[in-house]
Parts: structure tokens; C-alpha cells; sequence
């Protein structure tokens, strides 16, 4: 609330300094006193722009400085966004120099006009006689209302909690429409899940199914050729081994007489030794060959549902197939507990309401606490003005009123 004004070389005031308490204010004097000058410095004080032709002495600066009990405006964060210093008591102070140069201040600190207009706008509002069709403004009678009630702690926890049953409102929403989605797609997701954990894909298996498939596909060839080979290493008369042999132990006698002829005999063995390890190989690997129609059979059905399940999901690998089937098993879990989903925020959406519903109730109440004590000083403003008569009819009317909207 304004609780001082201080004007100085201003329109036709040499110096002045008002002081106001708390209650009802009335300025009264004959046309020409000056009343509207105050409403004047008010305005500069709230950002209006300076007119150098309302300096009173050109030869002087003008000086307009108000001073606001901020305490219960709750504007610290209004002063952190325009970086200027919150004092509970509040110095509004605007220079207009005989140059025609304007200067404002708060609490001693320089700001530009625009910032002294968001920060008039929460302290003052001035009302021309027009103006009163503000009063049957909904809006504007709970702003009274409450203003008496104190309730702004209650409006900003009202505020919160309605912002957070929007919230949970919308999601439980989002929940609902999803399930209608889920339904339609639950069954053939399901399908189409069923088929790829029945293929039981791992990964890497692709690569190793073609190999036993081409393997499994020509085993005859495979195992003729193996013999061959196996025959020709180890022929008793005409083997590569059976000669190898002889040459090694033509070689022996010769690497005791010459280093070269020692070297020759030690790349022979050692030739036969890789040889002998290859012919175990080829043993081994005509031992495990097998004509296995039924294997082949099955490889060759896994191996087409996996390529019937690349093209069906128009995937690059099984690597893909399997991140599909997670995709798949989330979307039919996600189904499946969905109504799991919705009644735990049915729950919780159903106690915000009730908060809000305390809330709100503790609002009302103050505001109807609230509303004999407007009455009561519009009652004593009607005495003041010589309108005793229209007392009753003024309080009947805004208590049915305020009653009625809140």
C-alpha cells in the first residue's frame, strides 16, 4: 500500500508530503485545489512520461518520491526478474530536470520507465469515474474479496494443486486412448510375437545355419572329397606322407655332414609334421561328416521362417528380428497391464481432487469471513458521503453477490 507521497516543484505545488494509513483515504477540496495534481505525481511515479511544462520553477529540478509497504504484494520474484533490490518498504523516486530529462529510481537503484511500469502495475491502480463498471467485474470483486481475505497463500496452493490434477487429468487421458489403441492392435501384436519366440532366434545363428545347410547339402561331395584327400596323404605305396618320409631319411644322413643339407633335412620334417597334423584334421572331419536328411530338413525350415520373418518385418538381420520381438513384448505387456495403469491414476487423480476441493473449501470460507468486513467499510464510506439510506441495500447486495460467485 502507498504510505507516503512526496511531491516537489510540480505543476502548482511548492512542496508537499502526504502521509496515509491504513482504511479509507479521502481527498477533498474545491475544483482547481490540486486534487488531480496528486493523481498526476502518482502517474509518474507509476511510469507516465515526463512533461517538462509541469515543472513549477524552471530553474529547479521536479521531485516525486512514494514509498509502498510491499510486504504481503509477494513481488521478490518480480523484483529478481528486473534485477532490482525487493525491500519490504519500497522508495519509488522520478526526477524530471529542467532540461526535460527524466531520471527514476527504486530504492536507489536507476531504472528505465518500462521496468517503472510493471512495477506500478502491482502497486496502484487509479480509477476514473468511468471506471466503476469494474466493480460488477467478477474478476475484480474476488480480487477485493481476497485481497481482505488474505488468501494468497491459499490461491497460489489452489493454483498448484489445479495445475497438477490438469496434469494427471491429461495423462489418465493419454492412458485411456492408448488402451483403445492397444485393444486393436493387442491380438495381432500377440501373433506376430507368437511367431518370432517360436523361431527362437539367436544371434549370429543365420550365418551358422547357412554353413550347415550348404554343408548338410553336398555331404557326398564333401566325403568323397575328404577321401581322396586322405588317400593321398597317407597311400602306403605313393602317399605324400609314405614319400615325405623316404625323403626325410634320405636327408638324415646328409645333414650330419653339411649346415645346408641340415637345413634342407630340418624344412622336410618340418613339412611333415603340418602334414601329419592336416591328415588327423581330415580324419576328424570324415569321421563327424554324416548324411543327416532329417537335420537337413530342419535346417532348411529354420532357415526359411527366418527368412520369411526378415522380409515380413522388412528387417536387415535376426539382430533386427530380435529388437523387434522386445519392441513386440513391450507393446503386449504394455496392453496387458495398461488397466493396472489407469486405476492407480484414477486413484491418484482422485485424491488431488480432494486436496483441491480443501482447498478450494478454505477460499471460500475466507471470503466469507471477508465480507462483513467490506461491508462494514463501505457502510462507513456511505455514512461518510451522507448516504446512511442506501446502507442495507449495499451490504444485502454484496453479500448475495460475493455468496453467489464464490
Amino acid at each position: 500500500m502507498l504510505t507516503s507521497l512526496f511531491i516537489k516543484n510540480y505543476a502548482l505545488i511548492d512542496h508537499l508530503q502526504v502521509n496515509f494509513s491504513n482504511g479509507l483515504t479521502i481527498i477533498t477540496g474545491e475544483t482547481g485545489a490540486g486534487k488531480s495534481i496528486l493523481l498526476g505525481g502518482l502517474s509518474l511515479i507509476l511510469g507516465k512520461r515526463a512533461d517538462v511544462s509541469h515543472i513549477n520553477d524552471a530553474s529547479k529540478k521536479c521531485i516525486i518520491e512514494a514509498t509502498f509497504d510491499i510486504a504481503n504484494y509477494n513481488l521478490k520474484a518480480m523484483f529478481n526478474a528486473e534485477d532490482l533490490d525487493y525491500e519490504s518498504e519500497t522508495i519509488i523516486r522520478r526526477e524530471i530536470l529542467p532540461s526535460g530529462k527524466s531520471r527514476a529510481f527504486v530504492n536507489d537503484s536507476p531504472v528505465n520507465l518500462n521496468t517503472l511500469t510493471i512495477l506500478g502495475k502491482h502497486l496502484i491502480d487509479i480509477h476514473s469515474q468511468h471506471q466503476t463498471l469494474e466493480l460488477t467485474n467478477n474478476d475484480f470483486q474476488f480480487q477485493i474479496i481476497d485481497a481482505l481475505a488474505n488468501n494468497q497463500s491459499s490461491l497460489r496452493e489452489y493454483r498448484k494443486k489445479l495445475k497438477e490434477y490438469k496434469e494427471t487429468k491429461t495423462s489418465l487421458e493419454k492412458l485411456n486412448n492408448t488402451k483403445v489403441e492397444a485393444i486393436k492392435e493387442h491380438d495381432y501384436n500377440t501373433f506376430l510375437l507368437k511367431e518370432l519366440e517360436e523361431a527362437n532366434l539367436v544371434i549370429g545363428e543365420l550365418e551358422s545355419l547357412e554353413i550347415e545347410y550348404e554343408t548338410l547339402s553336398n555331404v557326398e561331395e564333401i566325403k568323397e572329397g575328404l577321401t581322396l584327400s586322405n588317400q593321398l596323404l597317407n597311400d602306403e605305396q605313393v602317399g605324400i606322407l609314405t614319400t615325405l618320409t623316404t625323403l626325410k631319411s634320405s636327408l638324415y644322413t646328409l645333414s650330419e655332414i653339411s649346415g645346408v643339407y641340415k637345413e634342407l633335412y630340418n624344412r622336410i620334417n618340418s613339412t611333415l609334421i603340418e602334414l601329419d597334423d592336416l591328415f588327423s584334421d581330415l580324419e576328424s572331419a570324415q569321421e563327424k561328416l554324416e548324411v543327416n536328411p532329417n537335420r537337413l530338413e530342419q535346417v532348411n525350415t529354420k532357415l526359411q521362417a527366418i527368412h520369411n520373418l526378415i522380409l515380413k518385418h522388412s528387417a536387415a538381420d535376426i539382430d533386427e528380428l530380435i529388437n523387434i520381438q522386445i519392441t513386440l513384448s513391450n507393446k503386449v505387456a504394455l496392453s496387458e497391464n495398461i488397466d493396472e495403469d489407469i486405476e492407480l491414476k484414477q486413484k491418484e487423480l482422485s485424491t488431488i481432487k480432494k486436496e483441491l476441493d480443501n482447498s478450494s473449501k478454505i477460499i471460500h470460507d475466507q471470503r466469507e469471513k471477508a465480507i462483513p468486513q467490506l461491508v462494514f467499510q463501505l457502510e462507513d464510506l456511505l455514512a461518510d458521503l451522507g448516504m446512511e439510506n442506501a446502507k442495507f441495500d449495499i451490504s444485502v447486495k454484496l453479500e448475495n453477490e460475493f455468496l453467489s460467485n464464490g
